[in-house]
């Protein structure tokens, strides 16, 4: 069914909570492991049925965050969906606690279970009105970031837009759209300050309500950590430090060579050749027209996943004035169908929505036809391997979207991949010091990214910029505002990416089908489990970094 088709019906809680009690009660009735995966079964339906619609409502808000009918659905959603999971929880304690709970762990795994014993400790009833106040506090930040306007030579543009011009080949152009993009969060520092203040101190009280010392704790049960803790990420990051920095300094510096420049300005970041970056040659309608010629050829299954998403309009790419900044997939269970928003701005970033979103729309996709929902909760630093992995797949089609710059971009990808990951161990290790230190002022925080700043990119040069000389920078990271402590299972999963890179210059269809096999085991075991058994290292191990750094070298030093 197509997207516009889908019909949107308010979820009621009320009524929702009397569904879920009932199905509770006959849960509890039930006389064998059979008859309790059969109620199972319809708690399914009623999951499919309330995830859809909100799902929708969000879509549709984020679409047009002016819209004033989903403003309000969003309000309202943000005040029930805490109740709603509070309620989900305390069915999930059913199944943990079921005397069949063999038969059901036989049917649906030891994962889930972990995933219930996780929820148990990071959701209570006594949390609902922190939670809804946390959530208050995320689309706040939300509507005041997609609301940006910024005059540029006579039109009103939004920061999402506004990204074409900070990436121009003319130094100048760029150095005067980063200059208005500063000043917005400059004029709108002590809201940004505040709304972040808030939200500290709300998930930190949600963390002591629960009995842990801090929201650190609390945050990685609710990222479904699973299988790995706060000191692994530690010994993670610190490869990273010692490994990885020096040599995305290399490529940093290399790439500084090649735009002539003497030193690096922050005007010059994502920035790969004097000409200026590669940007696809077609319009919005040829660049999805060339992602379905792609896909058609890469695999049957990207094929048909493609076809699928074209046909049902499960699309929303162009960059508007009134949308939501960034970019998502998501997924509407009644339909069996992902969803890609994002915001087309005429850069090489357009073609990554093609490549990026539509690695984890397709593995969402596969997941759809697994009758076992608690497969599709795929924990995030799996889920980006998908999408990140998807990205180096594609890479020998570029030329269906730049033309005879698709080795420029290329290049421009790797080492963008690269740079990514001091980045996003930074932002990692900037929210540890955060919530292990909820009581630091604005100015603290501030001093603390501008300190790490020094550690994971020492190139970088602000060049006097004042918000961004205090270490304003982390304001315009959405996750860190929206999804505390997400952000470093990108740089896991981009590690993990990387040796897929290596692995297809080698044999790209036996590096293929490891990744077919990844997608398909969606989150049917532990992601320490399903990396080594798809033939990847894990990202913690000592010496992963260094083999990962070593074969890149290789292959850029010989080329």
């Amino acid at each position: 069914m197509k997207f516009m088709d889908m019909l949107y019906e308010r979820v009621d809680f009320e009524g929702v909570e009397k569904e879920f009690l009932a199905l509770m009660e006959e849960f509890k009735g039930a006389k064998s492991g059979e008859e309790q995966f059969g109620v199972h079964e319809k708690f399914y339906g009623l999951c499919d049925r309330v995830m859809t619609n909100i799902t929708i409502a969000q879509i549709r808000h984020d679409i047009d965050t002016t819209d004033e009918f989903y403003s309000k659905e969003q309000d309202y959603y943000d005040e029930i969906q805490p109740k709603i999971g509070n309620l989900m929880v305390s069915y999930q304690k059913l199944l943990y606690e079921s005397p069949y709970r063999a038969y059901l762990e036989e049917k649906i795994g030891p994962v889930a279970f972990k995933n219930m014993e996780l929820a148990m400790k990071s959701t209570d009833e006594r949390l609902i009105p922190l939670m809804q106040e946390e959530n208050a506090l995320t689309t706040e930040y939300d509507k005041l970031i997609a609301g940006a306007k910024i005059d540029w030579e006579g039109e009103t543009l939004n920061l999402s837009l506004l990204q074409k011009h900070m990436k121009s080949p003319d130094r100048e152009v760029r150095r005067k759209a980063w200059e208005k993009y500063a000043a917005f969060f400059e004029e709108n520092a002590e809201t940004l300050d505040t709304i972040y203040d808030k939200l500290v101190k709300c998930r930190t009280a949600q963390a002591k309500e629960m009995g842990y010392e801090n929201y650190l704790e609390l945050g990685y049960y609710r990222m479904n950590r699973n299988c790995y803790d706060k000191t692994m990420v530690e010994s993670f990051r610190n490869q990273i430090k010692t490994v990885f920095v020096p040599f995305a300094e290399k490529l940093h510096e290399k790439r500084r060579e090649r735009l002539g420049l003497s030193k690096l300005s922050y005007i010059d970041e994502g920035i790969y050749f004097k000409e200026g970056n590669p940007a696809p040659t077609g319009t919005p309608e040829e660049i999805m027209a060339a992602g379905q010629k792609m896909y058609s050829e890469l695999s049957s299954e990207t094929k048909e996943f493609f076809d699928f998403m074209t046909e049902n309009q499960l699309f929303d790419v162009l960059g508007r004035k009134t949308k939501k900044a960034g970019g998502y997939m998501t997924y509407l269970p009644l339909y069996h169908a992902p969803f890609i928003f994002a915001n087309f701005n005429g850069t090489s970033g357009d073609v990554d929505v093609i490549t990026h979103e539509c690695g984890h729309a397709f593995q969402g996709y596969l997941s759809g036809f697994d009758k076992i929902q608690e497969h599709r909760d795929i924990t995030m630093e799996t889920a980006e391997i998908h999408s990140m992995s998807m990205e180096f797949f594609t890479e020998k089609y570029m030329e269906l979207f730049f033309g005879d710059k698709a080795d420029a971009y290329r290049t421009m990808h790797l080492e963008d991949a690269v740079a990514f990951i001091p980045y996003g161990c930074m932002v990692d290790e900037f929210q540890h010091i955060v919530y292990e230190n909820p009581e630091m002022t604005p100015a603290e925080r501030h001093a603390a990214w501008k300190k790490l700043e020094k550690e994971y990119k020492p190139h970088l040069d602000y060049e006097g910029s004042p918000f961004f000389e205090k270490g304003g920078f982390w304001q315009r990271q959405l996750h860190i505002y929206d999804y505390p402590l997400y952000y470093i299972d990108y740089c896991l999963a981009q590690s993990c990416a990387l040796q897929y890179k290596a692995w297809m210059d080698e044999n790209y269809e036996e590096a293929w089908k490891s990744y077919l096999k990844l997608c398909r085991l969606s989150a049917s075991d532990f992601y320490t489990n399903m990396v080594k058994e798809v033939g990847l290292k894990l990202p913690f191990e000592d010496g992963c970094i260094q083999e990962i750094v070593d074969k890149i070298e290789k292959k850029l030093w010989n080329e």
